[in-house]
């Protein structure tokens, strides 16, 4: 039993395969959280809590006198509210009819439910029933009429629990909620550092890691998506924990919005984390009966460190929350033609590089940017889903059915959200762009935002999108997001709401996505925010896939794929193979190791097919025949991050197959050195007592030279998966610039003795 209720002390103890959490609503009806750490009993974890009269640390009035050492300044709660007695940073603050913003949560009751809670409107973590039970706490302020709902569904076999609230005015008067927090966290002990991750457009998911110090740190976006800059996604751990050791708890927010994630540590060394939609440009006004949901944290805690958190991520984001088709189904190896042509392109020129493509195995077509309306670079045209027909030469049904007679699959590149001031749709409806009234709009690569806020908007967007796709074979979508929001005002909102309307947008986009992707589940849908400016939870449960990073360098890439591993799977990440010099960075890297880089995600390309030599073709060939080979491993494995490339000569990840027969370990150099210290690679996820045979790049024929191998290693030797995990082998050295290497191991039990 996952969820543990004792109804006499008021303890409620949550139990995952390898971890607890436990609250407890105490005398003065106060929920208290306890423990959240490695599995253990379900015994009171309050009776180890340190009280002591903190001066100037308020007590609430029933204790008055008699009992200074109780403070909500102090106490490790669920649940934090502003403006009665906890001066640290808290989950919610509200402001009352009167002005007031004070609000007095207290325990009323709970209920188990069976199986995973549903959010309606907002994506979330879902199960099935046998997989997973919900519980519900409940809060109230008895005061104002506001409760608290706090939802915990607990998937015991992937170690995760999931928080969520539900907000619901039942009295009679207005409350604004100025701040309403998706979760609360207190560690009542501990010395942490958090990782988070920093970034900028084209280089997104830098990884920083930091130790908690005295005051309030804080990552989060005002942009009206989750954005290049931070992502909604940390970890806290004790210092010193690495990839295999060590205690780490993370937190991804489910959510593609404004976001604030803040930890603070307090006068008397607890800790606290809080998550959420970001307050500073919100306010939701609840009328009397109203309710408001707020987004989902997913959350899992690891004792044996910071891989073992990362798996559980990759785990239930690949299982419980993507979805439909795409989410098993092997996906096609594409090419874009961005690189290869940008706005300069015909129909003709897109079906070349189609056949071309298909000569080397590639399996879909993707149209990108400059195909519809007046599109001819990116200050005019955006907002116009009509086809070009007389740049493209033809109709749009025209060229997809001349591309899917070649053997490939069709896709296109949207941007939905996104208008032109020069285009069709802004003359006819000026009133649905994002913008001050009265005000000069800001303009971000010279384009607006459309108001998704608005229902009559996000009906046009399905309805035109509809239209679009209707009798056209449609593979693929790549849906991007090419500017952030600012002058954030809605024409539908009155005065008093304006501070609803980022919310609201995200509402409005989810909307229109879950429509598009119901009406369309056999187009696989990839995301965008011009990169990776809303890579999050919330839009994998629409999309399975996101397009990265804007920049293609192999080398870069090393980095930002590193970062998003830390709490995405391969399986989420857009990465494609694409031309040297590259385009961004001028860098030239060799095509085997732009295939190795791409291999660690989606897998597709993006370069001018006509520039290759025939040798590059060859080697396309192969390597799309070894990425469909180890599909299934790749997509579906346990990543390992051996090395990292911060740091050292060479970055070196792993991908095992959860049963132990095989592995495919890949290494990239991305500093070359002369006389260089060897690289040794411990490889783990395997059984120690299996032997193995390992084989070197190319279509994986050639065996690794014996003189390269632990132990004088030759051809056809193997090894015990105990000695690769404790002793290794070395990584071939580097004979030219950004070398790559990719070893596949596979088990060989017949060869065992």
């Amino acid at each position: 039993m996952a969820i543990i209720a004792d109804d006499q002390g008021r303890i409620f103890t949550l139990q995952t395969k390898h971890s607890t959490y436990q609250m407890k609503a105490d005398a003065q009806n106060v929920l208290l959280h306890t423990y959240y750490g490695e599995k253990t009993d379900n015994s009171d974890k309050s009776l180890l809590f340190c009280r002591a009269d903190r001066g100037f640390s308020g007590n609430p009035y029933e204790m008055g006198m008699r009992d200074r050492t109780y403070s909500l300044d102090s106490l490790p709660q669920e649940y934090s509210s502003f403006g009665t007695g906890d001066y640290r940073i808290t989950s919610l603050r509200v402001q009352n009819k009167d002005g007031s913003q004070g609000a007095e949560l207290r325990y009323t009751g709970y209920q188990v439910q069976e199986g995973k809670y549903a959010i309606p409107d907002l994506p979330a973590v879902y199960a099935a029933n046998e997989e997973a039970e919900t519980l519900v706490i409940r809060l109230a302020d008895p005061y104002s009429g506001l409760e608290a709902e706090l939802y915990y569904g607990i998937l015991e076999e992937m170690d995760v629990i999931t928080r969520a609230v539900k907000i619901t005015n039942h009295g009679r008067d207005d409350i604004v909620l100025k701040k309403a927090a998706s979760m609360n966290l207190d560690w009542e002990y501990g010395d942490f550092q958090w990782l988070s991750f920093y970034g900028r457009h084209s280089m997104e998911m830098n990884l920083q890691r930091e130790t908690i110090h005295h005051g309030i740190q804080a990552v989060g976006s005002v942009r009206g998506a989750s954005s290049h800059q931070y992502n909604p996604f940390v970890i806290m751990c004790e210092k010193g924990a690495n990839e295999t050791m060590g205690s780490c708890y993370g937190f991804s927010f489910v959510y593609s919005g404004e976001f604030l994630i803040e930890a603070e540590k307090d006068q008397i060394d607890r800790t606290r984390l809080i998550c959420g939609i970001h307050p500073d440009n919100f306010s939701w006004i609840l009328q009397g009966g109203g309710t408001l949901w707020l987004p989902e944290v997913i959350m899992t805690y690891s004792g044996k460190g910071l891989g073992k958190l990362s798996r559980n991520f990759h785990k239930v984001l690949r299982e419980h929350i993507c979805r439909g088709k795409w989410k098993t189904m092997r996906r096609p190896i594409l090419i874009n033609n961005w690189e290869a042509t940008y706005f300069n392109f015909t129909g003709e020129k897109l079906i070349d590089i189609a056949k071309q493509a298909k000569e080397l195995g590639i399996e879909l077509f993707v149209m990108d940017d400059g195909w519809f309306g007046n599109r001819q670079d990116d200050s005019s045209g955006l907002g116009d889903w009509f086809p070009n027909e007389k740049k493209l030469g033809c109709t749009l049904k025209e060229l997809a059915e001349r591309i899917t007679a070649e053997g490939m699959r069709f896709g296109i590149w949207l941007e939905p959200e996104g208008i032109s001031e020069d285009s069709s749709l802004y003359r006819s409806h000026p009133d649905w762009v994002v913008g001050i009234p009265g005000r000069k709009p800001c303009l971000s690569r010279g384009q607006w935002v459309l108001d998704f806020s608005r229902k009559d908007v996000q009906d046009y967007i399905i309805k035109r999108i509809s239209e679009l796709f209707d009798g056209i074979p449609v593979s693929y979508v790549k849906w991007d997001c090419n500017r952030a929001i600012c002058d954030k005002f809605s024409g539908m909102l009155d005065g008093s709401r304006q501070g609803e309307f980022a919310h609201r947008y995200v509402l409005g986009l989810y909307r229109v996505l879950e429509e598009l992707t119901e009406k369309f589940p056999e187009i696989l849908f990839e995301g965008c925010g011009g990169g990776g400016g809303r890579f999050d939870a919330g839009m994998l449960y629409y999309m399975p896939q996101i397009w990265g990073s804007d920049t293609t360098d192999a080398v870069e890439r090393l980095s930002i794929q590193y970062g998003a591993s830390f709490g995405y799977p391969v399986s989420a990440m857009g990465t494609h193979v694409s031309t040297a010099p590259n385009h961004q960075t001028g860098r030239v890297v060799p095509l085997s190791t732009r295939g190795c880089v791409a291999m660690a995600g989606t897998f597709g390309y993006e370069l001018d097919l006509s520039g290759l030599t025939l040798e590059e073709k060859g080697e396309i060939k192969e390597q799309i025949g070894r990425f469909k080979k180890h599909y299934d491993l790749i997509q579906r494995g346990d990543y390992y991050r051996i090395t990292s490339p911060l740091e050292g000569t060479c970055t070196v990840w792993e991908i095992a197959d959860p049963s132990g027969k095989e592995a495919l370990v890949s290494a990239v150099y991305h500093h070359v050195q002369a006389n260089p210290v060897p690289v040794r690679v411990k490889v783990q996820g395997l059984k120690d007592e299996a032997v193995y045979q390992l084989l070197l790049n190319e279509d994986f024929k050639e065996t690794y030279p014996d003189r390269r191998l632990p132990y004088g290693f030759g051809p056809g030797e193997v090894i015990s998966g105990a000695a690769l995990r404790q002793f290794g082998f070395l990584v071939p050295e580097a004979v030219n610039g950004f070398q790559a290497w990719q070893i596949y191991i596979k088990e060989c039990p017949e060869l065992g003795s």
